[in-house]
């Protein structure tokens, strides 16, 4: 039994053999004669070939009606009436059954071969019983109905050669010796010479349609083959492509547990030590402590570019442009920035804060702060400037230092994921902490946001960063000026007579925020859950705080929030100050800093900052 088109290729595979090879010594007409796709083709064409046996029966019916003997006449139509209605039935069959399979399809292929050499063994007959009656038009008809039926077959039967050959033989053989015979017409003889003629004709267009024909539908065998392969490495592609997803959201979740694990003992070691410096004047101490604190803060910085990158990787940032208040973002950046730039003598500066932009306000903090940081960080002396203005009827924001500068040959890479410039001279510790991806991050938070960081610099001279961003029409709520207020100068080296309460379940990080506040002279209340804090304030005799300094995460399922809920419940109408330290690097609290009116920290929080914020927050009551 042959294998049907579709199965041919994938034999041809697993045998190792080039394609075709095995099927070279078989005309293309022969070999496609006993696929199923051959045989679905013949019932196919059924409906126009039974058309045309109607066609052929009503004209000699019609033509020979009154000339040929009505015994002989009539018996013949009852032969092709009775041909045609089996091959109608076989044909409904067949629609009854569409999805058939190939074995039922091969057999019911034989009754159907002996039906259509019935028909042509038919047609055959109708020359015999009919040549020689009425005029020379009558019998030219004759033949050309006739051969008319067998230039018909050659589209139906041009698949199966043999069959259509004797097929062609009880149709033309009897008409050709019919016809030779009759000498009635001294043109007879010659006639049968076409005939014959015409039959060789046929043969070889038959081949010839049957090869082209053969090859089509084992094209189609073929390419519904790849279509099948193709859905399957489709589904497979699709499962891959799930499953990669899965991985990198398990991945993100991952950094993001990490970063907040990690960040815990880090926040700590950092408020150790400067408690440690604190209690003792030793220089080599404090230079120590110093050293801790650089670490501490590298390591932060480490964690929330990865942390950031892989959210932005895994479609975990979302952009929600709104009308944003230069003035409230350069508040925010000089609270963060402003103890590092005057640690190192640097002027930190900014200008244009009366603009609106239309943007994500988080994603624009962001890239200023990836900005503001690398200023800082390749600066030694002058000083870095964030300023807005207006141009081409949007704005741009830009970030300027007078840095160490970069290379011409670095500009192109400078975004490229771990990538670090190399300066013509020797780079400081504090030059070389990160990964190289505080400027990718940079990039894609900006095509996230529809729009792109440019650069120029001269080595030795400083850079520029520059960001276009949109014009936003200025909110109306007035309440929205509050976070512009006037910064005030850190505090000096004591917090004595102030009242802090601490809520964190860290008991590491919990005793380092005591320490630490207690060495800045503070009262300090320490709890380390929710209920710890209601059951404090059940008791009574609560002394009313300055501060109120929370983490985020808290046991049982609660937050910061509700610590702070409960507190300003306590004392309504005092609007006690608080701060909110997370692990989190990449917003998703400002919603609720702006409702709950409190200033966010991401840990781990080095002392200096933490004693920033702190003058800040109390600086405003």
């Amino acid at each position: 039994m042959s294998l049907p088109a579709a199965a041919a290729p994938a034999a041809q595979a697993s045998t190792g053999a080039p394609a075709g090879a095995a099927e070279a010594h078989v005309p293309a007409w022969r070999r496609h004669g006993s696929s199923v796709d051959h045989i679905r083709a013949l019932y196919q064409q059924s409906p126009a070939s039974l058309t045309g046996n109607m066609v052929g029966m009503v004209l000699v019916s019609a033509m020979f009606g009154a000339l040929a003997p009505p015994m002989a006449l009539l018996s013949w139509l009852g032969l092709g009436a009775t041909l045609w209605l089996l091959r109608l039935l076989h044909y409904l069959r067949y629609r009854r059954q569409p999805q058939a399979d190939d074995g039922l399809l091969r057999s019911w292929r034989r009754s159907w071969r002996l039906l259509v050499l019935s028909q042509g063994t038919m047609w055959g007959v109708a020359v015999w019983l009919f040549w020689g009656l009425g005029s020379p038009y009558h019998q030219l008809a004759l033949i050309l109905i006739v051969y008319t039926y067998c230039l018909g077959s050659v589209q139906l039967l041009a698949t199966q050669p043999r069959v259509f050959l004797l097929f062609l033989s009880l149709v033309l053989t009897p008409t050709i010796v019919r016809v030779a015979t009759d000498g009635s017409q001294p043109w007879n003889l010659q006639l049968a010479g076409i005939l014959a003629l015409l039959f060789c004709i046929t043969v070889l267009m038959a081949r010839t349609y049957g090869s082209a024909l053969g090859q089509a539908i084992s094209l189609k065998a073929r390419t519904d083959a790849l279509a099948v392969r193709l859905r399957e490495e489709t589904a497979v592609a699709e499962a891959a492509r799930r499953a990669a997803e899965a991985a990198s959201r398990a991945k993100t979740q991952f950094f993001a547990a990490a970063s907040h694990d990690l960040r815990q003992p880090l926040h700590a070691m950092g408020l150790f030590a400067e408690a440690l410096r604190q209690r003792t004047h030793d220089p080599e101490v404090a230079s120590l402590v110093n050293s801790i604190n650089e670490s501490v803060d590298a390591l932060e910085g480490l964690f929330g570019e990865l942390l950031d990158i892989t959210r932005i990787d895994t479609g975990g940032v979302e952009v929600h442009p709104a009308p944003v208040r230069l003035r409230d973002i350069f508040v925010r950046l000089r609270l963060h920035f402003e103890p590092t730039a005057f640690e190192k003598g640097l002027m930190l500066s900014f200008r244009g804060e009366q603009h609106v932009a239309h943007a994500d306000p988080v994603l624009l903090e962001r890239i200023l702060r990836n900005l503001v940081s690398n200023a800082i960080r390749y600066t030694d002396d002058g000083g870095v400037l964030v300023s807005c203005r207006a141009r081409d009827g949007g704005l741009v924001v830009q970030v300027w230092d007078s840095g160490i500068g970069i290379a011409e040959a670095s500009l192109p890479r400078i975004f490229d994921e771990f990538f670090q410039v190399q300066s013509n001279r020797p780079l400081e510790a504090h030059h070389r902490k990160g990964l190289g991806l505080g400027l990718a991050i940079v990039k894609r938070l900006a095509a996230l946001m529809g729009t792109e960081v440019t650069v120029r610099s001269r080595s030795g001279h400083g850079t520029v960063f520059s960001l276009a961003v949109p014009l936003g029409r200025s909110p109306r709520d007035p309440a929205a000026l509050a976070g512009s207020a006037k910064v005030k100068a850190p505090l000096g080296m004591t917090l004595q007579g102030r009242h802090v309460v601490v809520v964190e379940d860290e008991a590491a990080v919990r005793e380092g925020l005591v320490v630490l506040l207690q060495a800045w002279g503070a009262s300090v209340t320490a709890f380390d859950t929710v209920e710890g804090v209601h059951a404090w304030l059940a008791r009574g005799g609560a002394a009313l705080p300055h501060l109120l300094l929370v983490d985020y995460r808290l046991p049982q399922g609660k937050t910061g929030i509700d610590a702070l809920v409960a507190l300003r419940a306590h004392w309504p109408g005092s609007k006690l100050p608080a701060i909110v330290i997370t692990g989190s690097s990449l917003g998703g609290h400002e919603d609720e800093a702006v409702t709950h009116d409190y200033h966010l920290l991401i840990k781990p929080v080095l002392p200096n900052k933490l004693r920033a914020m702190i003058a800040f927050k109390l600086g405003m009551r």
